[in-house]
């Protein structure tokens, strides 16, 4: 079938729309990024990411329907991310939805976020995947599923509190690199030594996976701080071997990510593992994430690094998926935070 879905997306930081055909060509993309935005804050300020929705997402819209040269009468139904991430901003997409489906009188398709990363790096399989474990690894949100297909997944795992894409963020703003911090402590950590330090990985009771990276954070301040907890957290022109605390904590969210990953696929007997979220941009766990599963026979398969953080490609792709399922909602449609 050659399905044209609407996908929109408006979950955090990113005001994105796009035009898939069939569930996995892509007609167009369009993503409108905040991080100059929420730059000086080191993170993302939710009223500043909501307003910020509010005036890009009709024109994001408007450029995905002229690059794929369509009207919204063209389509054949609009997805949307309903959940989860910052209620405002999830608000926002979603009352943009309902009202262009309403008006054209289109299926409307809300689509899991966390699902929808799965299912970007399943666009570019020549065969489908499944079932398969799934790794989502961005700034919100670090788990392992089993997916049994695009639209069937079971959570088996999950961070006990930082997501690996925060710890990022916090040890950036730590050793003074820069928002967002993933991109930027991988470029210092590239002049250092990954053995340097070291740091801590979690490990998750017997028969358990999960990950949790507020030790690991807690290890980074108090190696700044010289192992005196109570002492000031120097400057970070002033820290010694920048590089190396970078490139040591790198490898140890590294480790843990691909160590928990192929746990999973041991205990559920599985042989291919997808990789989705802004982390999975991350060259080195991109590498590491593919040699290791190759010594255990496991294929392990990552999105074209557009299609790692937030964008509508893979809403409007899942949102076929759904829609083809008949999972599509009315007009009392809401969206929720978790």
């Amino acid at each position: 079938m050659t399905e044209l879905i609407l996908g929109i997306e408006s979950s955090c930081d990113e005001t994105a729309a796009a035009v898939v055909r069939g569930a996995r060509e892509v007609v167009s993309s369009v993503v409108h990024s905040q991080i100059d935005e929420h730059a000086e804050f080191g993170g993302v300020v939710p009223e500043i990411a909501g307003r910020s929705h509010l005036v890009k997402i009709l024109p994001v819209v408007d450029r995905a329907l002229e690059q794929a040269g369509l009207e919204l009468d063209d389509l054949d139904g609009i997805a949307v991310t309903r959940q989860p991430g910052l209620i405002g901003s999830l608000l926002v997409g979603v009352s943009v939805a309902k009202s262009l489906a309403f008006t054209r009188g289109l299926p409307l398709v809300p689509v899991h976020h966390i699902e929808a990363h799965v299912y970007a790096a399943s666009m570019e399989c020549e065969t489908p995947p499944y079932p398969c474990i799934a790794l989502v690894v961005s700034g919100g949100h670090t788990a392992l599923y089993r997916a049994e297909s695009p639209v069937s997944m079971t959570l088996l795992g999950t961070t006990l509190d930082d997501a690996a894409g925060e710890a990022f963020d916090k040890v950036s703003w730590l050793l003074g690199t820069g928002y967002p911090g993933g991109p930027a402590v991988s470029a210092l950590a590239r002049e250092g030594n990954p053995r340097a330090i070291a740091f801590p990985r979690y490990r998750p009771k017997s028969g358990e996976v999960g990950f949790s990276f507020s030790g690991l954070k807690t290890a980074v301040l108090y190696h700044l701080r010289g192992g005196d907890a109570l002492a000031a957290t120097p400057e970070p022109s002033a820290i010694e071997g920048r590089a190396d605390v970078a490139a040591s904590f790198e490898a140890a969210v590294v480790d843990a990510l691909v160590t928990q990953t192929l746990r999973a696929c041991e205990e559920q007997g599985l042989g291919h593992v997808l990789v989705g979220g802004g982390v999975a941009c991350n060259r080195m766990l991109r590498d590491e994430m593919q040699r290791r599963c190759a010594e255990r026979d496991v294929r392990a398969t990552f999105p074209s690094p557009a299609y790692c953080t937030d964008n509508a490609v893979m809403i409007a792709g899942l949102g076929t998926e759904l829609l083809r399922a008949g999972a599509t909602a009315d007009w009392s449609l809401d969206a929720q935070a978790r």
